[in-house]
Protein backbone atom coordinates (compact mmCIF):
# COMPACT_ATOMS: atom_id res chain seq x y z
CA UNK A 1 0.00 0.00 0.00
CA UNK A 2 1.34 3.43 -0.96
CA UNK A 3 0.75 6.55 1.16
CA UNK A 4 -1.76 7.75 -1.43
CA UNK A 5 -3.62 4.41 -1.31
CA UNK A 6 -3.66 4.56 2.49
CA UNK A 7 -5.19 8.02 2.31
CA UNK A 8 -7.83 6.93 -0.19
CA UNK A 9 -8.75 3.95 1.96
CA UNK A 10 -9.18 6.10 5.07
CA UNK A 11 -11.18 8.73 3.21
CA UNK A 12 -13.43 6.01 1.80
CA UNK A 13 -14.45 5.09 5.34
CA UNK A 14 -15.98 8.54 5.85
CA UNK A 15 -18.98 7.23 3.91
CA UNK A 16 -19.93 5.09 6.91
CA UNK A 17 -19.88 7.98 9.37
CA UNK A 18 -19.32 7.88 13.12
CA UNK A 19 -20.48 4.93 15.19
CA UNK A 20 -20.03 4.64 18.93
CA UNK A 21 -19.20 1.47 20.82
CA UNK A 22 -16.04 -0.48 21.60
CA UNK A 23 -16.96 -3.92 20.24
CA UNK A 24 -15.44 -3.27 16.82
CA UNK A 25 -12.23 -1.91 18.39
CA UNK A 26 -11.85 -4.89 20.71
CA UNK A 27 -12.22 -7.16 17.69
CA UNK A 28 -9.67 -5.06 15.75
CA UNK A 29 -7.21 -5.30 18.63
CA UNK A 30 -7.65 -9.08 18.78
CA UNK A 31 -7.06 -9.37 15.03
CA UNK A 32 -3.87 -7.31 15.37
CA UNK A 33 -2.53 -9.24 18.36
CA UNK A 34 -3.56 -6.71 21.04
CA UNK A 35 -0.87 -4.10 20.34
CA UNK A 36 -2.34 -1.73 22.97
CA UNK A 37 -1.11 -4.09 25.70
CA UNK A 38 2.52 -3.86 24.56
CA UNK A 39 3.14 -0.29 25.75
CA UNK A 40 2.13 1.77 28.76
CA UNK A 41 -0.14 4.74 28.18
CA UNK A 42 -1.48 8.07 29.37
CA UNK A 43 -5.01 8.84 28.13
CA UNK A 44 -5.99 12.50 27.59
CA UNK A 45 -9.64 13.56 27.38
CA UNK A 46 -11.36 16.95 27.45
CA UNK A 47 -12.93 19.71 25.41
CA UNK A 48 -9.97 21.99 24.69
CA UNK A 49 -6.22 21.63 25.05
CA UNK A 50 -5.95 17.89 24.38
CA UNK A 51 -3.53 18.00 21.44
CA UNK A 52 -1.25 20.51 23.15
CA UNK A 53 -1.26 18.54 26.39
CA UNK A 54 -0.49 15.29 24.53
CA UNK A 55 2.45 16.83 22.68
CA UNK A 56 3.81 18.45 25.81
CA UNK A 57 3.47 15.35 27.97
CA UNK A 58 5.18 13.24 25.31
CA UNK A 59 7.99 15.79 25.02
CA UNK A 60 8.61 15.70 28.78
CA UNK A 61 8.65 11.90 28.88
CA UNK A 62 10.97 11.72 25.86
CA UNK A 63 13.44 14.02 27.58
CA UNK A 64 13.44 11.73 30.59
CA UNK A 65 14.95 9.00 28.44
CA UNK A 66 11.80 7.08 27.54
CA UNK A 67 11.00 5.98 24.01
CA UNK A 68 7.73 7.84 23.64
CA UNK A 69 4.88 7.80 21.14
CA UNK A 70 1.82 9.98 20.71
CA UNK A 71 -1.53 9.60 19.02
CA UNK A 72 -3.44 12.79 18.16
CA UNK A 73 -6.55 13.93 16.33
CA UNK A 74 -7.51 15.56 14.14
CA UNK A 75 -4.75 16.34 11.66
CA UNK A 76 -4.21 19.51 9.66
CA UNK A 77 -2.67 18.43 6.36
CA UNK A 78 -1.71 14.76 6.57
CA UNK A 79 -3.03 11.73 8.42
CA UNK A 80 0.59 10.98 9.31
CA UNK A 81 0.51 13.87 11.81
CA UNK A 82 -1.67 11.75 14.06
CA UNK A 83 1.06 9.24 14.94
CA UNK A 84 4.32 10.49 16.42
CA UNK A 85 7.50 8.72 17.52
CA UNK A 86 9.59 10.98 19.72
CA UNK A 87 9.51 14.46 18.25
CA UNK A 88 8.64 13.39 14.69
CA UNK A 89 5.49 12.56 12.76
CA UNK A 90 5.39 9.06 11.35
CA UNK A 91 6.91 8.81 7.86
CA UNK A 92 4.48 8.21 4.95
CA UNK A 93 5.86 4.74 4.12
CA UNK A 94 5.52 3.20 7.60
CA UNK A 95 2.17 4.97 7.99
CA UNK A 96 0.88 3.28 4.84
CA UNK A 97 2.13 -0.11 6.08
CA UNK A 98 0.30 0.40 9.38
CA UNK A 99 -2.90 1.34 7.58
CA UNK A 100 -2.55 -1.78 5.40
CA UNK A 101 -2.41 -3.92 8.57
CA UNK A 102 -5.47 -2.14 9.92
CA UNK A 103 -7.31 -2.63 6.62
CA UNK A 104 -6.69 -6.38 6.73
CA UNK A 105 -7.91 -6.51 10.32
CA UNK A 106 -10.95 -4.41 9.43
CA UNK A 107 -11.89 -6.84 6.64
CA UNK A 108 -11.88 -9.70 9.13
CA UNK A 109 -13.90 -7.71 11.65
CA UNK A 110 -16.43 -6.50 9.06
CA UNK A 111 -17.13 -10.10 8.05
CA UNK A 112 -17.89 -10.94 11.68
CA UNK A 113 -20.36 -8.07 12.17
CA UNK A 114 -24.10 -8.17 11.66
CA UNK A 115 -26.05 -6.08 9.18
CA UNK A 116 -24.38 -2.91 7.91
CA UNK A 117 -22.15 -2.50 10.96
CA UNK A 118 -18.52 -1.97 9.98
CA UNK A 119 -15.22 -0.46 11.12
CA UNK A 120 -15.12 3.35 11.00
CA UNK A 121 -12.36 5.66 9.82
CA UNK A 122 -11.34 6.65 13.34
CA UNK A 123 -11.27 3.02 14.45
CA UNK A 124 -9.04 2.06 11.52
CA UNK A 125 -6.72 4.99 12.24
CA UNK A 126 -6.55 4.17 15.94
CA UNK A 127 -5.85 0.52 15.23
CA UNK A 128 -3.11 1.48 12.76
CA UNK A 129 -1.59 3.80 15.35
CA UNK A 130 -1.57 1.23 18.16
CA UNK A 131 -0.16 -1.41 15.80
CA UNK A 132 2.70 0.83 14.62
CA UNK A 133 3.52 2.20 18.07
CA UNK A 134 3.76 -1.35 19.43
CA UNK A 135 5.96 -2.38 16.48
CA UNK A 136 8.30 0.53 17.28
CA UNK A 137 8.78 -0.81 20.82
CA UNK A 138 7.84 2.45 22.51
CA UNK A 139 7.82 2.52 26.30
CA UNK A 140 4.82 4.78 26.71
CA UNK A 141 2.24 6.41 24.44
CA UNK A 142 0.28 9.59 25.19
CA UNK A 143 -3.14 9.21 23.54
CA UNK A 144 -5.69 11.90 22.71
CA UNK A 145 -9.32 10.78 22.80
CA UNK A 146 -11.36 11.64 19.73
CA UNK A 147 -14.85 12.38 21.07
CA UNK A 148 -15.98 11.88 24.63
CA UNK A 149 -14.29 8.93 26.27
CA UNK A 150 -16.59 6.08 27.25
CA UNK A 151 -17.25 4.81 23.71
CA UNK A 152 -14.33 6.50 21.98
CA UNK A 153 -12.20 4.14 19.90
CA UNK A 154 -9.10 5.03 21.90
CA UNK A 155 -10.65 3.62 25.09
CA UNK A 156 -9.26 0.10 24.78
CA UNK A 157 -6.08 1.14 26.60
CA UNK A 158 -5.00 -0.18 30.00
CA UNK A 159 -3.77 3.35 30.81
CA UNK A 160 -1.97 4.11 34.08
CA UNK A 161 -2.73 7.85 34.03
CA UNK A 162 -5.79 9.66 32.73
CA UNK A 163 -5.91 13.42 32.11
CA UNK A 164 -8.95 15.72 31.94
CA UNK A 165 -8.01 19.03 30.31
CA UNK A 166 -11.33 20.94 30.43
CA UNK A 167 -15.05 20.42 29.94
CA UNK A 168 -17.34 22.61 27.85
CA UNK A 169 -20.71 22.17 26.20
CA UNK A 170 -19.80 20.30 23.02
CA UNK A 171 -21.28 17.41 21.05
CA UNK A 172 -24.32 17.49 23.34
CA UNK A 173 -26.20 15.24 20.91
CA UNK A 174 -23.85 12.38 21.81
CA UNK A 175 -22.39 13.29 25.20
CA UNK A 176 -25.37 14.77 27.03
CA UNK A 177 -26.94 18.17 27.68
CA UNK A 178 -24.96 19.44 30.68
CA UNK A 179 -21.37 19.88 31.83
CA UNK A 180 -21.88 17.06 34.34
CA UNK A 181 -23.15 14.66 31.65
CA UNK A 182 -20.25 15.49 29.33
CA UNK A 183 -17.66 15.20 32.11
CA UNK A 184 -19.09 11.81 33.07
CA UNK A 185 -18.71 10.52 29.51
CA UNK A 186 -15.13 11.77 29.26
CA UNK A 187 -14.18 10.44 32.69
CA UNK A 188 -15.40 6.96 31.81
CA UNK A 189 -11.79 6.29 30.69
CA UNK A 190 -10.61 6.26 34.33
CA UNK A 191 -9.31 2.85 35.40
CA UNK A 192 -9.34 1.17 38.81
CA UNK A 193 -6.33 2.20 40.89
CA UNK A 194 -5.07 4.66 38.27
CA UNK A 195 -4.16 8.35 38.65
CA UNK A 196 -6.54 11.03 37.34
CA UNK A 197 -4.97 14.43 36.63
CA UNK A 198 -7.29 17.39 36.08
CA UNK A 199 -6.54 20.81 34.65
CA UNK A 200 -6.82 24.15 36.42
CA UNK A 201 -9.98 26.21 36.12
CA UNK A 202 -12.22 23.18 35.67
CA UNK A 203 -15.96 23.87 35.78
CA UNK A 204 -17.28 23.08 39.31
CA UNK A 205 -19.70 20.47 37.95
CA UNK A 206 -16.86 18.75 36.09
CA UNK A 207 -14.66 18.92 39.18
CA UNK A 208 -17.38 17.25 41.22
CA UNK A 209 -17.67 14.48 38.63
CA UNK A 210 -13.89 14.00 38.66
CA UNK A 211 -13.89 13.58 42.43
CA UNK A 212 -16.79 11.11 42.28
CA UNK A 213 -15.26 9.03 39.51
CA UNK A 214 -11.85 8.93 41.20
CA UNK A 215 -13.46 7.76 44.45
CA UNK A 216 -15.50 5.10 42.64
CA UNK A 217 -12.39 3.66 40.99
CA UNK A 218 -9.99 4.05 43.90
CA UNK A 219 -7.97 6.37 41.68
CA UNK A 220 -5.61 9.04 42.96
CA UNK A 221 -6.88 12.52 42.02
CA UNK A 222 -4.24 15.15 41.26
CA UNK A 223 -4.91 18.81 40.49
CA UNK A 224 -2.57 20.67 38.15
CA UNK A 225 -1.57 24.28 38.72
CA UNK A 226 -2.05 27.05 36.17
CA UNK A 227 1.62 27.79 35.45
CA UNK A 228 4.93 25.99 36.07
CA UNK A 229 6.74 29.31 36.16
CA UNK A 230 9.14 28.40 33.35
CA UNK A 231 9.32 29.80 29.81
CA UNK A 232 7.14 27.91 27.32
CA UNK A 233 8.06 28.16 23.64
CA UNK A 234 4.49 27.72 22.40
CA UNK A 235 2.71 31.09 22.33
CA UNK A 236 -0.28 31.88 24.51
CA UNK A 237 -1.26 31.91 28.15
CA UNK A 238 -3.40 28.83 27.55
CA UNK A 239 -0.26 26.95 26.54
CA UNK A 240 1.32 27.72 29.89
CA UNK A 241 -1.73 26.14 31.52
CA UNK A 242 -1.51 23.17 29.16
CA UNK A 243 2.17 22.72 29.94
CA UNK A 244 1.49 22.81 33.68
CA UNK A 245 -1.09 20.06 33.16
CA UNK A 246 1.33 18.06 30.99
CA UNK A 247 4.09 18.30 33.60
CA UNK A 248 1.69 17.13 36.30
CA UNK A 249 0.64 14.19 34.12
CA UNK A 250 4.28 13.28 33.42
CA UNK A 251 5.06 13.42 37.14
CA UNK A 252 2.07 11.20 37.88
CA UNK A 253 3.50 8.64 35.48
CA UNK A 254 7.21 8.95 36.37
CA UNK A 255 7.01 9.71 40.08
CA UNK A 256 9.59 12.51 39.94
CA UNK A 257 10.66 15.01 37.29
CA UNK A 258 14.08 16.30 36.29
CA UNK A 259 13.93 20.10 36.19
CA UNK A 260 16.32 20.42 33.26
CA UNK A 261 14.33 17.92 31.19
CA UNK A 262 11.08 19.75 31.92
CA UNK A 263 12.62 23.10 31.00
CA UNK A 264 13.99 21.67 27.74
CA UNK A 265 10.59 20.28 26.79
CA UNK A 266 8.91 23.59 27.62
CA UNK A 267 11.32 25.51 25.42
CA UNK A 268 11.22 23.12 22.46
CA UNK A 269 7.63 21.97 22.05
CA UNK A 270 5.43 23.58 19.41
CA UNK A 271 1.80 22.84 18.53
CA UNK A 272 0.85 23.17 14.84
CA UNK A 273 -2.27 25.24 14.30
CA UNK A 274 -2.25 26.79 17.78
CA UNK A 275 -1.02 30.39 17.61
CA UNK A 276 1.34 29.16 14.91
CA UNK A 277 3.43 31.92 13.37
CA UNK A 278 3.12 31.91 9.57
CA UNK A 279 4.51 35.33 8.73
CA UNK A 280 6.10 38.55 9.95
CA UNK A 281 5.45 42.24 9.24
CA UNK A 282 2.66 41.95 10.02
CA UNK A 283 2.93 39.17 12.56
CA UNK A 284 0.56 36.51 11.19
CA UNK A 285 -0.83 33.75 13.40
CA UNK A 286 -2.94 30.68 12.69
CA UNK A 287 -5.11 29.28 15.47
CA UNK A 288 -7.67 26.49 15.30
CA UNK A 289 -9.96 27.70 18.11
CA UNK A 290 -13.39 26.34 17.15
CA UNK A 291 -15.64 26.71 20.19
CA UNK A 292 -16.45 29.55 22.62
CA UNK A 293 -14.05 28.33 25.32
CA UNK A 294 -11.21 28.01 22.82
CA UNK A 295 -11.94 31.45 21.41
CA UNK A 296 -11.96 32.96 24.91
CA UNK A 297 -8.53 31.45 25.57
CA UNK A 298 -7.29 32.80 22.24
CA UNK A 299 -8.61 36.30 22.95
CA UNK A 300 -6.91 36.28 26.36
CA UNK A 301 -3.60 35.32 24.77
CA UNK A 302 -3.93 37.83 21.92
CA UNK A 303 -4.14 40.68 24.43
CA UNK A 304 -0.68 39.70 25.61
CA UNK A 305 0.75 39.23 22.10
CA UNK A 306 -0.80 42.23 20.35
CA UNK A 307 0.24 44.70 23.07
CA UNK A 308 -1.63 47.67 21.60
CA UNK A 309 -0.95 46.97 17.93
CA UNK A 310 -3.68 46.84 15.29
CA UNK A 311 -5.33 43.40 15.16
CA UNK A 312 -7.20 42.02 12.16
CA UNK A 313 -8.87 38.60 12.29
CA UNK A 314 -9.66 36.24 9.41
CA UNK A 315 -12.61 34.09 10.44
CA UNK A 316 -14.38 30.99 9.14
CA UNK A 317 -16.68 28.88 11.33
CA UNK A 318 -18.54 25.62 10.65
CA UNK A 319 -22.31 25.49 10.81
CA UNK A 320 -22.42 23.11 13.80
CA UNK A 321 -20.54 25.54 16.05
CA UNK A 322 -21.90 28.32 18.27
CA UNK A 323 -20.69 31.06 15.92
CA UNK A 324 -22.34 33.90 17.83
CA UNK A 325 -20.71 32.92 21.12
CA UNK A 326 -17.34 32.49 19.39
CA UNK A 327 -17.54 35.90 17.75
CA UNK A 328 -18.63 37.48 21.03
CA UNK A 329 -15.32 36.32 22.56
CA UNK A 330 -13.13 37.39 19.64
CA UNK A 331 -14.55 40.61 18.26
CA UNK A 332 -13.82 42.94 21.20
CA UNK A 333 -10.10 42.29 20.66
CA UNK A 334 -10.19 43.15 16.93
CA UNK A 335 -9.85 46.40 14.99
CA UNK A 336 -11.21 44.80 11.80
CA UNK A 337 -12.27 41.38 10.57
CA UNK A 338 -12.22 39.60 7.22
CA UNK A 339 -14.88 36.91 6.92
CA UNK A 340 -14.17 33.96 4.67
CA UNK A 341 -15.09 30.33 4.03
CA UNK A 342 -12.88 27.28 4.43
CA UNK A 343 -13.13 24.52 1.84
CA UNK A 344 -15.22 22.42 4.22
CA UNK A 345 -18.78 22.23 2.85
CA UNK A 346 -20.13 22.88 6.35
CA UNK A 347 -18.49 26.33 6.56
CA UNK A 348 -20.99 29.09 7.27
CA UNK A 349 -21.41 31.60 4.41
CA UNK A 350 -19.38 34.77 5.06
CA UNK A 351 -22.51 36.99 4.85
CA UNK A 352 -24.02 34.99 7.71
CA UNK A 353 -20.93 35.63 9.81
CA UNK A 354 -21.04 39.31 8.88
CA UNK A 355 -24.66 39.55 10.01
CA UNK A 356 -23.77 37.97 13.36
CA UNK A 357 -20.78 40.30 13.76
CA UNK A 358 -22.95 43.36 13.14
CA UNK A 359 -25.53 42.18 15.67
CA UNK A 360 -22.68 41.95 18.18
CA UNK A 361 -21.51 45.52 17.33
CA UNK A 362 -18.28 44.14 15.96
CA UNK A 363 -15.55 46.13 14.21
CA UNK A 364 -15.61 46.94 10.47
CA UNK A 365 -15.81 43.77 8.39
CA UNK A 366 -15.10 42.67 4.83
CA UNK A 367 -16.12 39.57 2.90
CA UNK A 368 -13.45 37.65 0.97
CA UNK A 369 -14.58 34.12 0.19
CA UNK A 370 -11.20 32.65 -0.79
CA UNK A 371 -9.12 31.95 2.37
CA UNK A 372 -5.78 32.84 0.79
CA UNK A 373 -7.10 36.14 -0.56
CA UNK A 374 -8.77 36.82 2.79
CA UNK A 375 -5.46 36.41 4.61
CA UNK A 376 -3.72 38.69 2.11
CA UNK A 377 -6.42 41.36 2.60
CA UNK A 378 -6.14 41.09 6.39
CA UNK A 379 -2.39 41.63 6.18
CA UNK A 380 -2.99 44.78 4.14
CA UNK A 381 -5.50 46.05 6.70
CA UNK A 382 -3.19 45.33 9.62
CA UNK A 383 -0.19 47.12 8.17
CA UNK A 384 3.42 46.09 8.64
CA UNK A 385 3.40 46.75 12.37
CA UNK A 386 0.06 45.06 13.06
CA UNK A 387 -1.05 41.52 13.89
CA UNK A 388 -3.24 39.13 11.91
CA UNK A 389 -4.89 36.00 13.30
CA UNK A 390 -6.76 33.42 11.18
CA UNK A 391 -9.12 31.41 13.36
CA UNK A 392 -12.53 29.82 13.90
CA UNK A 393 -11.89 26.41 12.33
CA UNK A 394 -9.07 23.92 11.95
CA UNK A 395 -10.21 23.62 8.34
CA UNK A 396 -9.37 27.27 7.73
CA UNK A 397 -5.95 26.73 9.30
CA UNK A 398 -5.43 23.63 7.13
CA UNK A 399 -6.41 25.54 3.97
CA UNK A 400 -3.86 28.26 4.71
CA UNK A 401 -1.11 25.80 5.66
CA UNK A 402 -1.76 23.89 2.45
CA UNK A 403 -1.39 27.08 0.42
CA UNK A 404 1.86 27.83 2.24
CA UNK A 405 3.14 24.30 1.61
CA UNK A 406 2.23 24.58 -2.06
CA UNK A 407 4.15 27.83 -2.44
CA UNK A 408 7.23 26.37 -0.76
CA UNK A 409 6.99 22.96 -2.46
CA UNK A 410 7.11 21.07 0.82
CA UNK A 411 6.44 17.35 1.03
CA UNK A 412 3.46 15.06 0.71
CA UNK A 413 0.28 16.62 2.05
CA UNK A 414 -3.29 15.41 1.99
CA UNK A 415 -6.66 17.00 1.61
CA UNK A 416 -8.52 17.09 4.92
Amino acid sequence: MTPEQAERYLLSLELFGMRFGLDRMHRMMTALGNPQSRFESIHVVGTNGKSSTVRMTAAILERHGLRTGAYLSPHLMSFTERIRIGDEDLEPGPFAAAVARAERAAELVDHSLAGDDRVTQFEALTAAAYSELAARNVDVVVVEAGLGGRYDATNVLPSKVQVLTSVGLEHTRWLGPTIAHIAREKLAVVKDGATLVVGSGLHPDAEAEAAAVAAAHGARLVYAGADRGIPVGALGGFQRRNFALAATAAKAYLGELDGAAVAAAAADVRVPGRLQISGQRPLTLLDGAHNPEGMAALAESLAEIVAGRRLVAVVSILDDKDAAAMLAELLPACDAIVLTSSQNPRALPPPTLQSLARQLDGPPSQLVRDPGAALARARELAGLNGVVVATGSIYLVADLLRLEAGRSGRGWVSML
